[in-house]
């Protein structure tokens, strides 16, 4: 099992830098190149997501990222602190309704076999599973 563990600022400057970061870590895993863009686009669009939503645009608050292995999955935390999202808008978009600012959720979805939002006593932790074969 491997782990690792990124916290970082939410300034959009940082998330570079994440994306370098869960790349490294999902490179040692049986996943295709195009299963390895969409998880690093799927985290990035959270955290992006987490910035404007959460923090409404600050740039100073605390967004931890934790990656773990287990044997049948890769499992990726995002945890911050800020504004809770409005359980309805977590449900599925129809596809057949494109707006803006609607496909980021679907983006995710789409990426990960498993996205839970575990609403926290403060902020939201944001969990995605993608199962994994060896």
């Amino acid at each position: 099992m491997k782990n690792r563990k990124l916290e970082f600022s939410s300034h959009t400057g940082n998330l570079a830098l994440m994306r370098n970061f869960v790349r490294r870590f999902l490179d040692g895993f049986p996943l295709s190149e195009r299963d390895r863009t969409l998880m690093v686009l799927g985290v990035d669009e959270a955290c992006t997501n987490i910035i404007r939503h959460a923090y409404q645009l600050r740039e100073d608050q605390l967004i931890a990222l934790s990656l773990e292995s287990q044997s049948d999955c890769v499992r990726l935390r995002l945890r911050d602190y800020g504004k809770q999202p409005v359980p309805e808008t977590l449900r599925r978009p129809r596809v057949n309704i494109v707006k803006p600012g609607g496909l980021g959720l679907y983006l995710i979805r789409n990426a990960f076999d498993q996205v839970d939002y575990v609403l926290r006593t403060r902020g939201t932790e944001l969990v995605l599973t993608k199962r994994i074969s060896c």
